[in-house]
């Protein structure tokens, strides 16, 4: 009689398994514990510099970051994307020319950082800017020197060792920044620490990464196959960056330096949820999609809808206990300069609750070479945030910036369901069951910190 082989324990499957299941939840797990790692560090250094640094810096930094993110944004043409999409996203031509334009790309970024310092500068009215903006920008040029295998790793779902990596970096750039912080008083701490902490990520991606080292060369049909996918991409990076940093673009414009500097700490807070979704999601999700269409049986559907409940759930826990303790939070960590930071994180918590109801939606696009329909909901959400913005921000200030995002996000629904129906994964019970209780939060939250949120919305701008 032939001993039937023990079944491996769910540990062991977990932690060795190749199917896409065990991929995906180790590589949602090394996210998870990747960007709740680099939370921390940013929380402990953010604790650290507000006591060595004046709100001014933080607020000047937060336009510096703006126009970085802007630049990367406005000149994405899909390398990382194409790289987890294209069949061909393994080959050595394919990962040559990709590699090759994104150096090319780092080293035009980090020239118009150059150019556009001083009129940037010029219109927000902060000549600081116009000598930080060509230093930090060195970090576009250092990122376009990361190696390809970087993107290998997230294509395979394969994260454990590019999130130690980026742990260590991180690490390294915060004790640089405290130490400047602490020697100086000075905003270029926080410059210092941010270039320390992408020249720390491309030394140890070069060094400690597996797989070929990329090398220059330029494989035409590679280059087409880019440039193609990429066009829709580069258009919907463009609107994913008004989306994502429109409130800095025209809060900028009507707050001064130090009301900026309450509201970056808020958002500080408040980001961590839909941060860490994102990253989830954009890493472990077009990979899920792109072998397991929801589209193509109900079998593959109900196994999505099983990842997106429990990602959703996670998610909306973390954004209530902040919607609910949030002006305690910063009443105990901050000191009286940054009290006003308490009722931007509860507001900026509940703004982010209509998005991390549809999180899980956009990648079925991306996972079909669909760019095109993303686009399209890129450009809808970008477009209803900003005049949700602006709206808000000349009626009821800042506040009423913050309530006009939560509107807007409302507004854009039905273009998410359509795009969302056309790849077969919409699931109208899990917006509906996360609606209600997303309502239930916002009462909630809103009673618990009214004097908080009261306090904001007395704030006048200047």
């Amino acid at each position: 009689m032939t001993d039937t082989p023990a079944k491996p324990s769910l540990w062991r499957r977990f932690t060795h398994g190749e199917n896409l299941g065990a991929r995906a939840a180790r590589s949602s797990m090394f996210t998870i514990l990747g960007y709740g790692g680099g939370q921390f560090l940013r929380l402990l250094s953010n604790l650290i510099l507000t006591r060595l640094l004046y709100p001014e810096a933080f607020g000047l930094l937060s336009l510096v970051w703006v126009f970085m993110v802007g630049l990367q944004n406005f000149s994405d043409i899909g390398i990382a994307t194409s790289i987890q999409q294209n069949k061909n996203g393994d080959e050595p031509a394919f990962l040559d020319t990709a590699w090759t334009l994104q150096v090319a790309r780092g080293v035009v970024l980090w020239g118009l950082t150059i150019v556009l310092a001083n009129p940037v500068a010029a219109f927000y009215d902060a000549p600081d800017l116009a000598e930080l903006l060509p230093v930090v920008g060195l970090t576009l040029l250092i990122a376009g020197f990361f190696p390809m295998r970087k993107e290998s790793a997230n294509r395979h779902l394969m994260l454990g060792r590019v999130t130690a990596l980026d742990l260590v970096a991180q690490a390294i750039g915060l004790c640089v920044g405290v130490v400047i912080a602490w020697a100086t008083g000075s905003i270029w701490a926080l410059v210092f620490s941010a270039l320390s902490v992408s020249l720390m990520q491309l030394v140890l991606y070069m060094l400690f990464l597996p797989g070929r080292p990329s090398r220059f060369g330029f494989d035409k049909p590679s280059a087409s196959e880019i440039a193609k996918f990429g066009s829709w991409i580069f258009f919907s990076t463009i609107a994913g960056f008004i989306f994502s940093q429109g409130d800095k673009l025209v809060l900028g414009k009507y707050l001064s330096l130090h009301a900026l500097g309450i509201y970056n700490i808020g958002f500080f807070w408040a980001s961590f949820p839909l941060m860490l979704g994102g990253m989830v999601v954009w890493k472990v999700l077009i990979p899920v999609y792109r072998e397991r269409p929801p589209s193509e049986s109900n079998a593959n559907f109900l196994a999505l809808r099983k990842l997106r409940f429990a990602l959703t759930s996670a998610l909306f826990a973390m954004l209530c206990i902040l919607a609910f303790g949030g002006a305690l939070l910063v009443d105990i960590l901050y000191d009286e300069r940054y009290l006003l930071s308490g009722g931007v994180l509860v507001l900026i918590a509940l703004v982010q609750i209509p998005q991390v109801i549809v999180l899980t939606y956009d990648q079925s696009a991306i996972a079909s070479g669909d760019a095109r329909r993303f686009f399209i909901l890129a450009a809808t959400r970008a477009a209803f945030m900003v005049a949700g913005l602006l709206v808000g921000v000349q009626f009821a200030g800042l506040a009423g910036a913050l309530v006009g995002q939560a509107v807007a996000m409302i507004l854009v629904y039905p273009v998410t369901v359509w795009m969302a129906r056309s790849q077969g994964s919409w699931d109208p019970l899990h917006d509906g069951i996360f609606a209600g209780v997303g309502v239930l939060c916002s009462a909630t939250a809103l009673y618990l910190n009214f004097d908080a949120i009261s306090a904001l919305a007395a704030l006048n701008l200047p």
